[in-house]
């Protein structure tokens, strides 16, 4: 077909980084033009409904390419389809909503007018310098935390097959990536077939991918607290160097109080003792989380517990958010609502706190050596996350994995290094 300019804009969690990265090499597959928003005759946005000011960011993102001048269509999916379908159609006679992202294509195509080339999927694809690449290998959520409505936006949870997913790991590798993210909306849930009439969990699959492909290093996204066990710390223990030391622990508060409000199934307590245990199998590990703070209810005492408990753990890096309301969920009708401009203080000092970790952990490494993956001419990495400058791997191909001596930490948290190997 004659070559059709389309854009995908991504909102929302790195789920949807996932997805929207598949549904471009997608469309590129079928012979379409992937150009910026700005030069497209279709947009195809990639909503999140997690808080009602995300709903508003997707509504907001929607006008905003409406109102582009070459005035495209726009083709929504994602979380807030699935809420709030006729919401986004009621915008614009150029907004078609489509549910299902592996029918983007068709929907494109259909809007268009156009045949595309093949619908066979490009699989994941190196691009704009990214060289690490995530594979999804699970979606939906069956917990019911009190501030969340992603269970009802993404259903139940499914998991990808082992073979399936060892499919789009040696893509990924054969693409250039120096580095695999494993993704899922509750990553340790993952309950995949396994190929031989059983099921296998997420512990057996890091095995069979370091087992059966060629990935260079292997890093897991975000995963619930309840779900690191012992075995899938063993796998990663087994993996060596092959497994990024570093875990991203959605623990979103550390105060017990507010985590039975939140309808979290661990307390302060067992934050703590997994921390530990982790370290004591893993000790090169780097450990991140995510921290809400002005939960409804939370008082200071509260937050003060959180902050104590998140400094205790020792994280290295922390993604705070403000509490938001979700209309639908039960945190969103909780007695005692903490003011605006109470959470905005919390979050200043939770934000202090994350940038204090964040310089302790990189500069504990300092005079040790680790891996890291070459994204940029000098640039990169670390196995632990932190971001690095690498003297003497300005000739490094992006998407290399090297090792390197960790020399200091500047100010700004950018770690110096030097080529060690590689």
């Amino acid at each position: 077909m004659t070559e059709r300019r389309v854009a995908v804009v991504n909102l929302g969690c790195r789920v949807n980084r996932v997805e929207s990265d598949r549904i471009s090499s997608d469309l590129a597959a079928a012979g379409f033009a992937m150009a910026a928003e700005e030069d497209a005759e279709l947009v195809v946005i990639n909503t999140c409904a997690v808080t009602g000011e995300a709903e508003a960011k997707t509504r907001k993102a929607v006008r905003h390419a409406l109102a582009l001048p070459l005035e495209p269509w726009v083709v929504a999916t994602g979380c807030a389809v699935n809420l709030n379908p006729e919401e986004l159609e009621g915008i614009s006679p150029r907004v078609v909503v489509e549910p299902a992202k592996a029918r983007i294509v068709d929907a494109a195509c259909r809007t268009l007018g156009a045949v595309p080339v093949s619908h066979a999927s490009a699989g994941t694809r190196v691009s704009d310098g990214r060289v690490r690449l995530g594979v999804k290998i699970q979606d939906g959520c069956n917990h019911r935390c009190s501030y969340c409505i992603v269970w009802k936006a993404r259903g139940p949870e499914t998991s990808l097959s082992v073979e399936d997913v060892l499919c789009q790991v040696r893509g990924a590798v054969a693409a250039g990536a120096g580095e695999v993210v494993l993704t899922g909306v509750n990553l340790g849930a993952y309950r995949g077939d396994d190929g031989w009439g059983g099921t296998c969990e997420a512990a057996g699959l890091v095995r069979e991918i370091l087992g059966r492909t060629a990935v260079p290093q292997l890093r897991l996204s975000s995963i619930e607290p309840m779900d690191v066990d012992e075995d899938l710390i063993l796998a990663m223990a087994e993996g060596g160097e092959r497994v990024a030391p570093f875990l991203h622990l959605p623990i979103q508060s550390g105060c017990s109080a507010t985590l039975r409000r939140m309808n979290r199934p661990y307390g302060a307590d067992d934050l703590l003792a997994l921390a530990e245990g982790i370290r004591a199998a893993l000790p090169a590990i780097a450990l991140s989380a995510d921290v809400i703070v002005g939960f409804p209810g939370e008082t200071d005492e509260e937050f003060g517990e959180s902050l104590a408990l998140c400094e205790a753990m020792g994280l290295s890096r922390m993604h705070v958010f403000r509490y938001s309301k979700r209309p639908g969920t039960p945190a969103a009708t909780m007695p005692g609502q903490v003011p605006p401009e109470m959470m905005a203080e919390r979050s200043v000092r939770m934000r202090d706190l994350a940038t204090r970790l964040a310089r302790d952990d990189a500069r504990r490494r300092v005079g040790s050596r680790e891996r890291c993956v070459i994204e940029y001419p000098g640039r990169g990495t670390l196995g632990s996350f932190h971001r690095a400058v690498i003297e003497g791997a300005e000739h490094l191909t992006p998407g290399s994995v090297s090792k390197v001596g960790i020399m200091g930490v500047e100010d700004s948290g950018l770690v110096r290094c030097r080529l060690v190997e590689g």
